[in-house]
């Protein structure tokens, strides 16, 4: 039998399931665009960029004219808060803020240095823009933790020893402190502040129940202070260094020793006590 009729190629022979690839048209030919070109973002006329430009610098005038020279943005009123002692027109004098002045120039700084300058009782004074036309005045007044006696009035002295108001009756639960070491070298070596400092520590160690019971804190020296307690109690503290074991000791001494009178805690590992 006769094979098959006319020539069969081989390239023509293609497996089962084949597909045959579609040619890509070529961009450069024809009348189709680019893929790029299409994406390519249109870029802003000269006219529309000379109307953000004009914009821009009329709000930029508009801002400053409205924080430097309008009569909107201009200091009229003044507040105060965290006062105790101190009344809001004494701290309101001392700060002296430029009323009627624009906000935006008031200087922060300098207000709070007079505060403080002016009033010994403010440790910190904060003061914040309160817009459109305020000015707030944050102040942190000093406690009372010892008093000393000088003239007849009483001296307050607060956490960090400093000296800052005179009053003329003790405050309520304030210790006396009693300054003994003119003629030691203590006093020489770290000056009254310092030890004044050190009997602030040794008062602020004590629990509160002993704190409110604490008459006068005395110091002698630098390692030698003593805390006298009502009930003609006395405390012999030493340095204020380890100031929470010494607290600890005491209070334990206390309990076991009830009828003593004279406690030891200089070396707060072996506490003594002693009297009736």
């Amino acid at each position: 039998m006769a094979g098959p009729t006319g020539p069969t190629k081989t390239a023509d022979r293609r497996p089962r399931g084949s597909v045959r690839a579609r040619p890509v048209p070529d961009s450069g030919s024809g009348g189709g665009r680019p893929a790029r070109s299409r994406l390519r973002p249109r870029m802003p006329g000269r006219r529309a960029l000379l109307l953000t430009l004009v914009l821009v610098v009329l709000l930029g005038g508009f801002a400053v004219y409205a924080l430097y020279f309008s009569p909107w943005l201009r200091v009229g009123h003044v507040s105060v808060t965290g006062n105790h002692k101190l009344g809001k027109a004494e701290i309101t004098r001392a700060a002296a803020v430029p009323e009627g002045d624009p906000l935006a120039t008031v200087d922060r700084t300098a207000i709070a240095h007079r505060i403080t300058g002016e009033l010994p009782r403010v440790a910190r004074a904060e003061v914040v823009r309160s817009w459109p036309d305020g000015i707030g005045l944050e102040v942190t007044e000093r406690r009372p933790e010892l008093l000393m006696k000088s003239a007849g009035k009483y001296v307050e002295v607060d956490a960090e020893g400093v000296r800052f108001a005179t009053v003329g009756r003790p405050p309520k639960g304030v210790p006396l402190l009693e300054l003994e070491a003119e003629r030691s070298a203590s006093l020489r070596h770290f000056g009254a502040a310092r030890l004044r400092r050190e009997a602030v520590r040794a008062a602020a160690a004590l629990p509160e129940s002993l704190h409110r019971s604490t008459r006068t804190v005395r110091v002698s020296s630098y390692d030698s202070i003593t805390l006298e307690l009502s009930g003609d109690r006395t405390v012999l503290w030493g340095s204020a260094e380890r100031g929470k074991a010494k607290a600890k000791s005491l209070t334990a001494l206390m309990k076991a020793a009830k009828d003593a009178s004279h406690f030891d805690v200089s070396v707060p590992s072996a506490p003594a006590a002693s009297g009736s």
